[in-house]
């Protein structure tokens, strides 16, 4: 590959939208009668509904296709053949790889992958890296202990297929892997938000190194969390490394479906070729087309064949937009990424709150440590929200002040009013992988 071509792959990266739709009714026809035929749980949605596969003429059909959540996967797992069940469409024996969820929200669902499937997750990641400029001559660091759950997998066998130079550095603790970056002059790196900015912390207090000139990472590749489009936390990450910071978006059972270019429009791009996104009205359901508008992102990954994924309601809340990127791919852009997630956002006092607008509100002020924790709880029959901050010993001293210019801001931008606690730098708590700093104990107290 030219590593001058901006485009990992030019045909399908710069396709007409008509041809481009052409080509996503095609392989969504494909995916839905391969369901139908060998998958005893997609089959049962559809005849449920009377639907057949050649009831989908257009993309405006494709709507008619019942959707898949999470929780229907867990009843029709751990059967035979075990452990995937009824979702199974190739024999046992063509599965070569597993990974499951996170079991955050319930119990884990198992993901079957063949070898082709891999091979599909890798060409998806591909093309997701060269747009954010990883190229041959990239030494790639992988701060990140792979496991069960797919996080980075994809991305090393990625990085390895576009020709960077990929070293793992899983089992190492935090300050070994910055000194690792230190010792084999890594020029690129991925990761959470939260552990991008926890290892410039570390980085910074514990080793006396400064990651933004210290280190030669140029470029930041983050998952797991919205935050890499959220303008304050991509600020920091970004002045704290000295580095381009780029978003990215997948899930275990979909696939790495939307990517920042190079270009950071500030909205990731659907990997179209790939997948098929509608965006649904959190209300009526209704399929969504107009640019500004809000709902739940439903996809179908075209290609994925072990364990398929058709109209999976992924929960994430996104918004559409008309715009073409100045990157000069014709797949359509997301502004802002994944805004937040159904399950997150909730209605406090009858106003609907997205936790990424706390997080760009605290991650904003000067003075206020990288954590932070949002409680939202019931006193008598009134919603109040605390949050607990970090606070340097500086602004700790215009504690008053900062206090109050934050709960203004964060009424100018959420239309709602917050309790603040201050608390010392280092002891609210840490997180690697995916941090879990919003919750709302309600229904708890119900």
């Amino acid at each position: 590959m030219n590593k001058s071509i901006p485009y990992w792959n030019p045909y399908l990266e710069t396709l007409s939208r008509e041809s481009l739709e052409k080509l996503q009714l095609k392989k969504f026809r494909r995916i839905l009668k391969w369901t139908y035929t060998r998958s005893k749980f997609h089959r049962a949605l559809y005849e449920k509904v009377g639907l057949i596969p050649d009831d989908i003429k257009s993309l405006d059909d494709v709507r008619l296709v019942p959707k898949v959540e999470k929780s229907m996967m867990r009843p029709v797992q751990r059967k035979d053949p075990f452990p995937y069940g009824d979702a199974l469409c190739v024999p046992l024996e063509d599965v070569t790889s597993f990974r499951q969820t996170s079991g955050t929200t319930g119990q884990p669902v198992y993901q079957a992958d063949s070898w082709r499937d891999w091979e599909w997750w890798s060409e998806c990641w591909a093309t997701l890296l060269w747009a954010q400029g990883y190229r041959p001559d990239d030494r790639v660091f992988l701060p990140f202990g792979y496991n069960i759950f797919v996080a980075f997998w994809a991305a090393h066998y990625a990085s390895e297929k576009i020709g960077c130079e990929t070293v793992p550095g899983g089992v190492l603790d935090t300050p070994s892997r910055i000194l690792k970056i230190v010792e084999i002059k890594a020029t690129a790196m991925m990761a959470t938000p939260t552990y991008v900015l926890g290892m410039a912390d570390v980085a910074r207090k514990k080793l006396g190194i400064n990651p933004a000139k210290d280190l030669g990472i140029k470029r930041i590749t983050c998952a797991g969390e919205p935050g890499a489009l959220v303008p304050s936390t991509k600020k920091r990450m970004e002045d704290a490394w000295g580095a381009k910071v780029f978003d990215h978006a997948g899930a275990t059972e979909i696939g790495a479906w939307g990517f920042e270019c190079a270009c950071q429009p500030g909205a990731l791009h659907i990997n179209e070729a790939m997948f098929l996104a509608q965006v649904e009205d959190l209300d009526t359901g209704e399929i969504l087309s107009e640019p500004g508008a809000k709902g739940k992102l439903v996809i179908t990954a075209l290609d994925r064949l072990a364990q398929p994924c058709v109209r999976f309601d992924s929960k994430d809340i996104v918004e559409l937009s008309n715009e073409v990127c100045e990157c000069g791919r014709t797949y359509r852009l997301l502004p802002g990424g994944v805004i937040g997630r159904a399950d997150d956002i909730t209605k406090v006092k009858g106003v609907l709150l997205a936790p990424s607008a706390i997080e760009d509100v605290v991650r904003s002020f000067p003075g206020l440590g990288n954590e932070y924790e949002v409680i939202v709880e019931k006193h008598g029959d009134v919603d109040h929200i605390l949050i607990r901050v970090e606070v340097d010993d500086e602004a700790m001293s215009n504690s008053q002040e900062l206090e109050a210019k934050l709960k203004n801001q964060l009424r100018v931008k959420t239309n709602l009013g917050y309790q603040i606690e201050l608390h010392k730098l280092g002891s609210l708590p840490r997180y690697e992988v995916k941090a879990k700093r919003f919750k709302d104990l309600r229904k708890e107290q119900e």
